[in-house]
């Protein structure tokens, strides 16, 4: 018995692990001539591509020099829950990432070296196809980047010493990039057991994201991958708008997509020529878009319903950051929309994007289910509220309740999560020196509010402070005429801050405040050349003097937007009973965000006997 035991053992183990993750398919995804199919029922979708669903390249906290991270389980299972939410049923994520010659080791890449892999990656991509799996939602995998922002092509040919180009031809490289079609294909997943090439969370594998590639470097490929990946379909990865007789033709080709990054008219005459070319042979898909104007979007999803194409997929879903609000990029979509009049028209082509997703499968739009209780974090003071975003939240119910009390209070009837990133979401501006209090916070969205968030507190306010995150002059006392707001257009070299004010030499701002400055903290962008802050303050504007305040600045990783630098000061030393602060540019500088801390409590000194302690 012992030894029957001991035998069972290692099978008992795998038992576990493939009963660890509860998968919501099937069947693998086929095709039927021009459709796709999951079993017997064609599978068509609306839905997003989710970059940072397996790598994040957002992360823009103020101090961090690498936008690069790894994805926590929760920042996964958001991005997916929301395609879930969105009827969108396939997303397509971005490529493995590629070491950049003479870039840091702190920074993970998925390909360290030829044949070399990072273990923590792909345990995180282990991850993400355990939530697809227990989400219900099919990935579409492009395996190499034809750009360089974080790594792809030229990255291969690199390590030998070669020349972007050469990696469609030179037999070396084109070896190199086989070992990761091999290592990821035959990895098995350390959470469910699955090897890659049998997850029925996998749509298909493509070629690439967006390549430059020779007909036949993409069939040499799209062969050796189905030599391995019996399951999985094969998509071809190039750049382009409309397919070609070859493309079609090409049996090592299941499916086929195109780009649109165009006025809707383009799109539609490309997108319906390309139909017909695959009409009856192989499905199509618009693989990523982005139109002049979104709001011509909605035209574009009746072209692909009633055309039947297989589906469309925008670029991109950005969702919640594992330390409150959402990731930013450029071009970008955060669920369930927000900020109706923004450049991209986010909450319009949101509500666009889910009634197409169910109406491209003949189904009714549901209403969005009730949110999950967001998790509020740990509070530094009263200005410091901020919480983990629960999936589908359109806005969120901030409550207090001051130590001694039984009555919680609403401070906040529709907070949200959404304009502001790796900062505090919200700050309690009304509660009083001296006293204390415990918060809570309550998702809402139209069908609904969640349960109430953990409780945090008791929170003594033992200061004032001014916060001002620069969306307006509303909280300066005087501003200078020559200063003027950033543009959005800019956000991208500045960690994606969307309220940025802008100067040159001389120019400045004014704050005041009610009661004695003791600290503050400064946050700016230094532009380019001689730039940077002074700081003044005093009891009055006619006696302003001098202050010294220390800086720190945080160089960044270098990128395609050409990114500023970030600059902290800081100071704790100011003349007796300042009020007034001046803030000067000393040459091209945009002020990011400022905080000026006053009317501080302070404990009394055992020394001192005051009157009342006399008294008594």
């Amino acid at each position: 018995m012992k030894r029957s035991l001991i035998l069972l053992l290692p099978l008992l183990s795998l038992f576990l692990v493939d009963c660890g993750s509860t998968s919501q398919f099937k069947n693998f995804v086929t095709t039927d001539k021009d459709k796709l199919m999951t079993g017997d029922k064609e599978l068509r979708f609306v839905s997003y591509n989710i970059p940072n669903l397996a790598y994040i390249e957002d992360y823009d906290a103020f101090k961090a020099q690498s936008p690069w991270r790894l994805p926590t389980p929760y920042e996964i299972r958001d991005a997916l829950k929301t395609i879930k939410m969105d009827g969108g049923k396939v997303a397509r994520i971005y490529t493995f990432s590629v070491r950049r010659a003479g870039e840091t080791r702190n920074i993970i890449r998925a390909v360290e070296a030829p044949g070399e892999f990072s273990e923590s990656y792909f345990r995180t991509f282990d991850k993400v196809l355990q939530i697809a799996n227990e989400e219900g939602v099919r990935l579409i995998i492009p395996f190499v980047d034809n750009w360089w922002w974080w790594g792809g092509r030229g990255e291969y040919a690199a390590f030998r010493g070669m020349k972007p180009d050469d990696f469609w031809t030179d037999p070396q490289v084109i070896s190199d990039f086989k070992k990761t079609i091999k290592f990821v294909l035959d990895r098995k997943n350390t959470y469910t057991g699955v090897k890659y090439k049998d997850d029925k969370a996998i749509l298909g594998w493509e070629t690439g994201n967006e390549l430059e590639a020779p007909l036949a470097w993409q069939d040499t490929v799209a062969a050796y991958i189905k030599s391995i990946d019996k399951n999985h379909l094969v998509l071809e990865g190039t750049y382009q708008r409309l397919l070609t007789k070859e493309e079609v033709a090409d049996s090592n080709f299941d499916v086929l997509s195109t780009h649109y990054y165009t006025d809707l008219k383009t799109a539609v005459h490309d997108a319906l020529l390309n139909r017909e070319l695959t009409k009856g042979k192989k499905p199509y898909f618009i693989g990523e878009f982005g139109l002049k104007n979104p709001l011509n979007t909605g035209a574009l999803i009746d072209t692909v319903i009633n055309n039947g194409i297989s589906g469309m997929m925008i670029w991109s879903l950005r969702g919640h950051a594992e330390d409150g609000g959402f990731y930013q990029h450029d071009l970008c979509y955060h669920f369930p929309g927000f900020a109706a009049d923004s450049a991209y028209h986010e909450k319009q082509l949101v509500d666009m994007m889910r009634a197409g997703a169910y109406q491209i499968n003949g189904e009714v739009e549901p209403p969005l289910p009730i949110p999950d209780p967001p998790h509020l974090f740990g509070m530094r003071d009263v200005y410091d509220i901020s919480w983990r975003g629960s999936t589908g939240a359109a806005s969120y119910k901030i409550e207090r309740l001051e130590e001694g009390s039984a009555k919680w209070e609403t401070i906040a009837e529709s907070a949200t999560d959404a304009g502001i990133s790796f900062r505090p979401l919200y700050e309690d501006t009304t509660a009083e020196l001296g006293k204390a209090y415990y918060y809570r916070v309550i998702a809402q969205n139209a069908s609904g509010e969640s349960e109430p968030s953990n409780v945090v507190g008791p929170v003594t306010v033992s200061y004032r402070k001014l916060v001002d995150e620069v969306a307006d002059t509303s909280k300066m006392l005087i501003a200078s005429d020559s200063l003027r707001f950033a543009s959005s257009a800019s956000a991208a070299k500045a960690k994606f801050d969307f309220s940025r004010l802008e100067g040159s030499k001389g120019a400045y701002v004014v704050y005041e405040v009610p009661q004695d400055i003791d600290s503050i903290i400064v946050e700016a962008f230094f532009t380019k050349g001689d730039c940077g802050l002074s700081f003044y303050a005093s009891d009055s504007l006619s006696n302003l003097k001098q202050i010294p305040a220390k800086v720190e600045t945080f160089p960044p990783y270098f990128n395609l937007y050409g990114a500023y630098v970030p600059a902290m000061y800081t100071c704790g030393e100011f003349p007796e009973h300042s009020r007034f602060l001046k803030i000067e540019y000393e040459g091209p500088s945009e002020l990011s965000r400022v905080e000026i801390i006053y009317s501080k409590l302070r404990k009394p000194n055992p020394d001192i006997v005051t009157l009342g302690q006399e008294q008594r």
